[in-house]
């Protein structure tokens, strides 16, 4: 089993910047993918951001040019850093983690972006 952490949700104003963190842990042999999804209200679970173990990265259009997610591998942590954040950026996000072919999830961080 793997466990998910993750840190650093909460509720900033429209313009400002976030960062969440995900650190993994217990039965770890090699990390394949790690992302962020995040589900608003009433909608589905949506990828946000992905990183590979061979650090290359994918994001949902509507983050390109705000977001950027990094991680260690030595650390087995992620991060996504959120900028010029916006009130439809609002929802819980959740760390995943794929590994041999399993996925795993965190417990999901909320993030408020209102005035």
């Amino acid at each position: 089993q793997v466990q998910l952490v993750e840190s650093g949700g909460g509720l900033v104003q429209p313009g400002g910047s976030l960062r969440l963190s995900c650190a993994a842990s217990g039965r770890i042999f090699r990390i394949d993918r790690m992302a962020w999804y995040r589900q608003a209200p009433g909608k589905q679970r949506d990828l946000v951001a992905a990183i590979s173990s061979g650090g290359a990265i994918n994001y949902a259009d509507s983050v390109k040019g705000r977001f950027i997610i990094s991680r260690d591998n030595a650390k087995n942590t992620v991060s996504l850093q959120m900028n010029s954040l916006k009130p439809e950026d609002t929802a819980v996000y959740y760390c995943n983690v794929l590994q041999v072919l399993r996925d795993y999830w965190g417990q999901g961080t909320q993030v408020t972006v209102s005035s």
